[in-house]
């Protein structure tokens, strides 16, 4: 008899329904006449099920109950909701408690269909399955091989424990499995050692695990006492041990009926016939686990290991919801997203709410603890739904399904919802192969649906919820050209291609709200789907004979968030090839939301709100908030396939206008850990971290200006009330890792980023400005011994670009950190030559001392003596001096030609001039190039080349203030005549309103007492004298003054092509006595052990 549903509100109750029993035939085409209404009480399969206004009408699935074994399969090649048709399976108010799955068939190659579900302008379709817990994250570890402290095994063969003759006693507590105690008792040697022994098996406790092994000879002196006490433990043959014979042992205190035992009888001189080898079972609560002991007359073994393959875990959130025979995925809390695993539960009747037991062996450490006050508990996701949909499957790749890429089918199903339909709402769902790797086929898609909540219309906002989205083949949830839409507690495991996917640049108001994505992999649709091997081969749609680069690609993450204005809380971005959340920006929508857009919108779009997200176990980056897409064709200019990766710039402003105040882009609460290159790399500005962790990545955060000399003139990033950990108590799985090697803080060996020999950072200064404040430092430590430089703060390596004197620290405190600060050097791992223009130009300030110990005080690289002076302190363990002064920035532009190196020479360290190369690489070619020393203020200086000088230069004095100045003598071939402007510059919009003639002058002493309006060309030494004064004071961090940039342009007209090198006629004329223009304050221990700085403590 079928008994189904009748609760008030279930669809399936409807007394209006026609029952409905098809059967099976793959050639019907099922479209049925007007207003047909059909209870579908039994599988069936169809070519194709139409179900609109016209045709079916209304298609609800009957609801068996949870304790019916009757499962309805709907098999299908397309389904089609429309014009008024209803697909019912359970409702939100009455979810459905069956068995329900539409499965979605055909192959690729056949050309028949697309193997979809389409729900189109005017279709409802309500698919609500059972309310389960989605994810949550373990409360305590989940160790490899299934032992709460991990597998323990002594080999006395390679131990060097020193053990020796005798016996040797092994304590094993029954509860976690761990060794507790051993002690060795040589009873060859005397009757002492034999009552010792029996004093200590007389000493531990009842219950304990005890292992017994004999080595060489035991028996000699093994005195009576001894061998009542091993008897007591349960053994036979100790009566029987005689001359170096093995003898094996494990039992329980207390009850002599656990103990199992092997003896082997000795055979000759040096001979024995064998091992004794004894191994018990016993059940914990978290499962069982295997005791393992032998014995041999030169040695002998102990083991404890998990046995059974079941274990029992704990978890943070109430997991009633979750059965028997479900199937969950544990995530990788290590570097390699590979180390997730699979797992189905067991019957545990044992098991409180916040406890399952799970079937299989664990291959993996899954870190389950809060530590240092960081939450690093590992994800646990749900799989199972009672509803599935489910693309039908072949055995092996095939046609032309990219074979060369993937060894299985990749021809799955797709759901896709298109504008205009009446009412979705989907939960509960299980989504299993499919999507596929042809455009538009994804396993969830929203397809040009506009606005899916109340600004569309709908008073009831369209959502997914509590979905399982796994082993699928093309993304997990596509949102294209759709605003509004909620996803919420969805589960996307192990999936191609960018996983949660917001597709032309144009997508806003959409919620993704506590959604796990893990083991997001590569996929060919898009050129940042692609891992290398892909991009390498994929180059159809690129220009000519281009070779795509790994910049083009390289952008496959679980989120991919192509417009700001979206809103990402409660996440978790649990393993990714490359980065777990990426904020793309693109120039203008691509695709078919071309043009809905102004140019740069999306760009200059304040972003939504961004709260208590986690990235961790991804290949590269955590969280990225940079870089575009190719918004044209390949080209021969630019030859690079349409949506490659690019340049782009993130400048957040009030209604996306530049000319309006900037608001910044808030990332609170933060959590990124075991990242292989950053946690976070953010580039633009304002981009503001408030209360953010960053935990065992190859670099926690990464900071970056717009640019060499950005446009958005004022913006900065800042970090604030937030930790920094360098080596945590996770120490990972070696089975699993790609590089395993010695810690620096503990002499423990654990998982690392990249390489044995990585420096590890915890915050990398860049260009800047950049602000840390109130932040802590964790167990930082430089590796000598292992060639690794790692430090708590560290700069961008192998850097081109400027680094701001504005980069400020202030109330930072370092706990069990060995190194503070590393600049690095050209001898040593990673860093290459360390020598381009960044690397050359290093320098913070540490505004409070907090870090250095001197207050008011910059850190700069040791061999920069434009940044010197006679009071540095040096600090030859950072590779640096920390020095005092005033120090701001030159930006020098040079035209015509590009090519050449710039030598800035201090009057006072004439020997010592710090040779630039300009950050422009293409700057030969533009005959452009661009130069940003950081200087000490109040110095004077000269500037020289390697080739005849540029023909014109402007010189832009940033991050002066008002009265701030320093001369400068350019070197020119004699005869040169010399047109200089003073101009003020406006950025945004760019303008120059105000251009003003600079003199000359009639001496040098002219110069240097005016105020920065007049030259003076010096014949003998061919240098041309100014003065670079600062006439306004700048506004917040700005890098010019409110009235606009203030600049010099020196145009020269040169007779000679003689290198324009004078520092053989400079100095020593010019050459000065190094002094110090502020004073170097005392080191403070009370400021550099900062008691009230650091994070605070949630």
């Amino acid at each position: 008899m079928v008994v189904i549903s009748i609760s008030l509100g279930c669809p399936d109750a409807d007394p209006t329904l026609t029952p409905w029993n098809p059967g099976h035939d793959e050639t019907a085409q099922v479209f049925v006449g007007s207003g047909q209404n059909y209870l579908l009480q039994s599988s069936a399969t169809f070519l194709s099920l139409y179900v609109e206004d016209g045709g079916i009408r209304r298609v609800v699935f009957a609801d068996f109950g949870p304790t019916s074994d009757t499962e309805i399969v709907l098999r299908a090649r397309e389904v089609t909701v429309w014009r008024d048709g209803e697909f019912h399976i359970g409702s939100e108010t009455c979810p459905y408690q069956g068995k329900a799955t539409v499965s979605l068939y055909g192959r690729k190659d056949d050309r028949r269909n697309s193997k979809q579900f389409l729900v189109m302008a005017g279709g409802t379709v309500e698919i609500h399955g059972q309310h389960k817990l989605a994810w949550t994250q373990l409360t305590q570890t989940v160790p490899a091989g299934g032992l709460p402290k991990g597998a323990f095994a002594w080999d006395s063969a390679s131990s060097g424990s020193g053990r020796g003759r005798g016996i040797h006693v092994n304590v094993v507590d029954e509860i976690s499995g761990v060794v507790v105690g051993w002690q060795s008792f040589d009873t060859h040697d005397s009757e002492d050692n034999s009552r010792s022994l029996a004093t200590f098996i007389d000493q531990i406790p009842s219950g304990k695990i005890v292992t017994l092994q004999a080595q060489d000879d035991a028996s000699a002196n093994l005195e009576a006492t001894a061998r009542e006490k091993i008897r007591a433990l349960g053994s036979v043959e100790v009566d029987f041990l005689s001359h170096r014979e093995p003898w094996a042992f494990v039992g329980v205190k207390g009850d002599p009926s656990r103990a199992v035992e092997q003896r082997i009888p000795y055979v000759g001189e040096y001979l024995t016939t064998g091992t004794a080898a004894v191994t018990a079972t016993f059940d914990a609560f978290f499962g069982s686990f295997d005791v393992t002991a032998t014995s041999e007359w030169l040695g002998g073994e102990i083991s404890v290991t998990g046995s059974g393959n079941e274990y029992v875990i704990n978890l943070k959130d109430d997991v009633s919801s979750w059965q028997p025979g479900d199937r969950i995925v544990l995530a990788s809390t290590d570097y390699n997203m590979e180390q997730a695993e699979e797992f189905q539960l067991l019957p545990c009747q044992e098991c409180s709410s916040h406890q399952v037991k799970i079937s299989g062996e664990i291959q993996y450490n899954h870190f389950g603890e809060i530590s240092d006050d960081v939450d690093l508990r590992g994800e646990v996701g749900l799989l199972t739904r009672n509803i599935k949909f489910q693309g039908e499957m072949e055995d092996s790749c095939y046609g032309d399904n990219f074979c060369q890429f993937f060894d299985y089918d990749t021809y799955g199903g797709h759901l896709m919802i298109l504008g205009g339909f009446k009412n979705v709402h989907l939960s509960g769902i299980e989504f299993t192969h499919m999507g596929q790797q042809v455009l538009a086929r994804y396993p969830v898609h929203f397809h040009l649906a506009g606005d899916v909540d109340e600004v569309g219309g709908y008073s009831r906002p369209t959502y997914v919820r509590e979905l399982s989205i796994h082993h699928c083949f093309s993304r997990c949830v596509t949102i294209h050209a759709t605003h509004g839409l909620l996803v919420q507690d969805t589960v996307g495991y192990d999936t191609i291609g960018n996983c949660y996917f917001l597709e032309d640049g144009m997508e806003q108001r959409n919620v993704l709200d506590h959604n796990l994505g893990l083991v997001t992999r590569a996929g060919t649709l898009l050129p940042t789907d692609r891992d290398d091997n892909m991009w390498r081969s994929m180059r159809d749609a690129v220009y000519g004979n281009y070779v795509p680069q790994t910049s083009d690609c390289r952008g496959v993450a679980t989120f991919f968030i192509a417009h700001p204005n979206n809103v990402l809380t409660n996440n978790a971005a649990a393993g990714s090839l490359h980065a777990g959340i990426w904020y793309v920006f693109y120039s203008e929508p691509t695709g078919l939301s071309t043009g809905d857009l102004p140019p740069y919108e999306a760009s200059r779009t304040p972003m939504g709100r961004f709260y208590n997200n986690r990235v961790h176990s991804n290949g590269m980056d955590g969280l990225v908030i940079d870089y575009g897409v190719k918004t044209t064709g390949a080209s021969s200019t630019s030859p690079e396939e349409y949506l490659s990766r690019t340049d782009a710039r993130y400048k957040p402003h009030q209604n996306a206008d530049l000319l309006q105040p900037r608001v910044p882009a808030m990332i609170e609460g933060l959590i990124a850990f075991k990242n292989m290159e950053q946690g976070a790399w953010v580039r633009g500005g304002d981009i503001w971290l408030d209360k953010c962790a960053f935990v065992d990545n190859g670099k926690g955060l990464t900071m970056s200006s717009e640019g060499t000399f950005p446009n958005d003139e004022g913006s900065s990033q800042k970090i604030w009330n937030s930790i920094f950990i360098g080596e945590s108590e996770n120490v990972g799985t070696a089975s699993g890792s790609s590089v395993w090697g010695m810690g620096g803080v503990k002499p423990m060996e654990r998982s690392l980023p990249k390489a044995t020999d990585f420096p590890m950072r915890g915050l990398e200064v860049y260009n800047g400005p950049t602000l840390a404040e109130s932040c802590t430092f964790k167990k930082y430590a430089s590796a000598p011994e292992y060639n690794r430089w790692s430090s708590a703060i560290g700069f961008f390596q192998n850097n081109n670009w400027q680094t701001a004197p504005r980069n400020n620290l202030r109330g930072i405190k370092f706990e069990d950190v060995q190194s503070r600060v590393f600049l690095g050097g050209s001898n040593l791992p990673w860093f290459q030559g360390y020598n381009l223009d960044g690397d050359k130009t290093q320098i913070f300030h540490d505004v409070d001392g907090s870090t250095t110990g001197y207050l008011d005080t910059y850190v700069v690289g040791q061999d920069n003596f434009v940044l010197r002076n006679p009071g540095c302190v040096e600090k030859p363990e950072w590779r640096a001096y920390i020095c005092s002064g005033k120090y701001a920035q030159l930006f020098i532009h040079a035209e015509r030609p590009g090519n050449l190196f710039l030598s800035l020479v201090r009057d006072e360290y004439p020997d010592y001039p710090l040779v630039l190369n300009g950050t422009d690489s293409t700057g030969a070619a533009a005959d452009v190039q661009r130069y940003q020393p950081a200087v000490m203020l109040e110095k004077t200086y000269t500037i020289h080349w390697d080739g005849r000088a540029p023909e014109q230069i402007t010189i832009y004095p940033i991050n002066f203030d008002s009265g701030d100045w320093l001369r400068l003598g350019l070197c020119y071939p004699p005869g040169t005549t010399f047109q200089v402007r003073y101009q003020l510059e406006m950025r945004v919009p760019s303008a120059i309103f105000h251009n003003e003639e600079i003199h000359p002058a009639q001496s040098l002493h002219e110069v240097e007492s005016g105020d920065g309006k007049l030259f003076y060309f010096e014949e003998s030494t061919g240098l041309l004298f100014l003065k670079a004064r600062a006439k306004y004071d700048r506004e917040g961090h700005n890098y010019c003054s409110h009235m606009g940039c203030e600049r010099i342009i020196i145009s020269a007209t040169m007779t000679s092509n003689t290198v324009s090198d004078c520092t053989a006629a400079a100095y020593p004329t010019y050459s000065l006595t190094p002094t110090e223009t502020v004073p170097m304050p005392s080191f403070a221990d009370g400021v550099f052990d900062c008691s009230g700085c650091g994070a605070p403590v949630s």
